[in-house]
């Protein structure tokens, strides 16, 4: 690839001509900073176009001045997709004045969103017209739409409906070379060819930058239900969400492993937090149900629960009687990455497992860490789709700053592990720059080949974040 030039003055002048005022101008101190803090970037421009159209001119600019592109969503990923910290300084992209909802089809099932759309205000306007975008984040008051596709973003509500990528139809993207391609299709069925929004979605603005997408609405379930339940090993939560769904079928639509570690960080951090328990269990799950009309969630849960207790699964639980108590059961699965913000972490793990080996996993890590002293581990996440959090944590009284020189160990160790089993080290935050390593380390060769074909052809001056996802 062809090294880059800097978005400098001259390139800054000649942009802003060619755009309307107040399209370009420098970028403030949000747009070089990340969540975990991990990474500064460098100060700079950034663009903040109001179309596509637009969007297009600036790519094609910086494709025939080979600057390098950084787009930009909600800035909340956590792998440092959004920031660059090194390198010719990129022009900063950001989509956040393209924001609308294009056209809403009820009867389709389907919403049209601009890629600077806020996530929760997608779930509002489907909302609005009776039917449900299912993705769900913690960051959703802040992440668009275009970021989560990116990412290919995943959430508590994929065991159901599917991550980012099988939400949508169809999309709009400017392509490296600033060409604009029109893939904003409604169609379910549609082999014609390549599917090039399948390459976009997970590819975090390497191949292109994505403008709108057609997105994929349900039904809403007419009832929901939601319980908190003691249960006596990871290996009994996973035979317990093996009855929910022989139970519930398809209406089981979120599934959370909760270990006590997340629950005393709570305690420590976060005591407003009102816990369900007086003591705190060793292990819960979180278990949500959505079901049709004419279908009771909480009686659907109350046999659950009683199934369970009889074969030995679990031994308390709380169903949620009204939607406040749903709520209060959400706050806790919800704030533990607050606390564990609070905390600090040393090293986080977004990983993921076949169902059959989470138990297994949880059960081999500590011996994978135990060459590490007084460390703590938090494990939680999303066991429907076999997704972990497995975080680690300094000891009560230190701080991660005095591990600093253990974090890349300790992360190889889980990372390892996770590979060996048939994991993987990357399961729904993506790979940004955190990760490139990471890649290179465990990817299986001949993909990394074909990746770095398909960069190299789609963007030979590599422009579009450079140093994510792919070495530079």
């Amino acid at each position: 690839m062809t090294d880059l030039l800097p978005a400098d003055a001259g390139f800054a002048d000649r942009l802003a001509a060619a755009l309307p005022e107040g399209t370009l101008r420098p970028a403030e101190p949000r747009y070089l900073e990340e969540p975990r803090g991990r990474w500064q970037g460098q100060a700079g421009l950034v663009a903040l176009p109001r179309t596509a159209a637009q969007v297009a001119q600036i790519v094609a600019a910086c494709h025939a001045a080979r600057v390098g592109v950084l787009p930009y969503g909600g800035g909340t990923g956590l792998v440092g997709g959004q920031i660059q910290p090194e390198g010719p300084p990129a022009l900063i992209l950001s989509l956040e004045r393209m924001t609308a909802i294009r056209a809403l089809y009820p009867e389709e099932n389907v919403l049209v969103a601009e890629a600077g759309a806020i996530l929760a205000d997608i779930q509002t306007a489907a909302a609005e017209a009776g039917r449900l975008f299912p993705l769900s984040l913690a960051s959703e008051g802040s992440a668009r739409i275009g970021g989560c596709l990116s990412t290919n973003a995943g959430g508590v509500n994929v065991l159901r409906y599917g991550n980012a990528r099988a939400l949508c139809l169809g999309l709009e993207a400017v392509l490296p070379d600033g060409s604009l391609w029109n893939g904003l299709r409604r169609l379910h069925k549609d082999n014609t060819g390549y599917d090039l929004k399948h390459l976009l979605m997970g590819a975090e603005g390497t191949l292109g930058v994505i403008t709108a997408a057609s997105l994929k609405l349900s039904p809403r379930p007419a009832a929901t239900g939601t319980a908190m339940i003691v249960v006596e090993s990871p290996a009994a939560a996973l035979r317990l969400l093996a009855l929910a769904r022989d139970i519930a079928g398809e209406g089981v639509s979120a599934f959370e492993l909760i270990h006590r570690t997340g629950l005393d960080f709570l305690a420590e951090m976060l005591p407003q937090v009102r816990q369900p328990f007086a003591e705190r269990p060793e292990w819960t799950v979180l278990i949500e149900l959505g079901l049709s009309a004419g279908q009771a969630p909480e009686a659907a849960l109350e046999t659950i629960f009683a199934e369970a207790l009889e074969q030995g699964l679990a031994s308390d639980g709380v169903i949620a009687q009204s939607e406040g108590q749903r709520a209060g059961l959400w706050a806790v699965r919800e704030e533990i990455p607050t606390a564990n913000r609070m905390i600090g972490a040393i090293a986080s793990h977004d990983i993921a497992l076949p169902l059959s080996l989470v138990p297994d996993f949880i059960a081999r890590a500590p011996e994978a860490l135990a060459e590490f002293a007084d460390i703590r581990v938090n494990c939680f996440g999303h066991l429907g789709d076999g997704n972990l959090h497995y975080n680690v944590f300094p000891a009560p009284g230190r701080s991660k700053s005095d591990y600093a020189a253990q974090r890349d160990a300790i992360s190889r160790a889980v990372h390892d592990l996770c590979v060996e089993m048939g994991g993987s080290f990357s399961a729904e935050h993506g790979l940004g720059r955190l990760k490139v390593a990471d890649l290179e380390r465990y990817g299986d060769p001949a993909k990394l080949a074909t990746m770095r074909a398909i960069k190299a052809a789609l963007d030979p001056h590599g422009i579009m974040n450079p140093g994510a996802v792919l070495r530079g």
